[in-house]
């Protein structure tokens, strides 16, 4: 069985913010190829890895806590879905508050210089150590632990995921020319936007949710 198609449109989610600026940037590196795969290789492995740690959570909780929409409205699962809510609204508000003063993280601009490995590792890290990231993983794993699938059953949602990280590299790929000078833009709006990214992504998570 394949993990419920409800949660596939997590993917997108799972790379909006500094996810999806990554993957912009390394295609503007002079190893753009080389190093946008070793990221695509280090997204696939660290949402494999963070959605079996999942599963394997709540397959030994039994199901009783889950992000999942729940039928009975008193239940455990409705109140950690009201708490996600919560949760984002708040990080959404923030973001709006401080988008005057947001500036991009360090690191990402230490992308420009990047090896394969520097790829592959921010790859691996900024989808394993991302708060939002890690919600939903969480909520992937309980959709397999509700249906009573193992991890495998994620290859779908894994496959998406890396498919959105992919669209940069892609659209170098199709592109060419074209794609070298939009990319540069694209990355200088995004790190100007970023605020506005992020909120977009807690506004598709919470519709998700309810």
């Amino acid at each position: 069985m394949a993990v419920n198609l409800q949660v596939l449109p997590l993917a997108v989610t799972m790379m909006m913010g500094p996810q999806i600026m990554c993957a912009i940037i390394l295609v503007t590196t002079e190893r753009a190829r080389a190093c946008s795969l070793a990221f695509l290789v280090g997204v696939a492995g660290a949402t494999a890895v963070g959605v079996t740690i999942a599963r394997g959570v709540f397959g030994l909780l039994g199901g009783e806590i889950s992000p999942a929409p729940a039928s009975d409205a008193g239940s455990v699962g409705t109140a950690v879905q009201i708490g996600l809510v919560a949760v984002l609204l708040a990080v959404a508000v923030k973001n709006y508050a401080r988008r005057d003063t947001a500036e991009p993280p360090k690191w990402l601009r230490e992308l420009l210089g990047a090896d394969p490995w520097k790829a592959f590792t921010t790859g691996f890290l900024v989808i394993l150590l991302m708060p939002s990231d890690i919600l939903v993983m969480l909520t992937v794993g309980a959709n397999l632990a509700q249906s009573g699938t193992g991890p495998g059953a994620a290859l779908p949602f894994i496959g998406a995921t890396v498919a959105v990280a992919a669209l940069p590299l892609l659209g170098l790929l199709l592109f060419r020319g074209r794609a070298e000078r939009a990319m540069p833009r694209i990355r200088e709006w995004m790190e100007s936007h970023g605020w506005l990214v992020n909120i977009v992504a807690c506004l598709i998570f919470i519709a998700l949710i309810l």
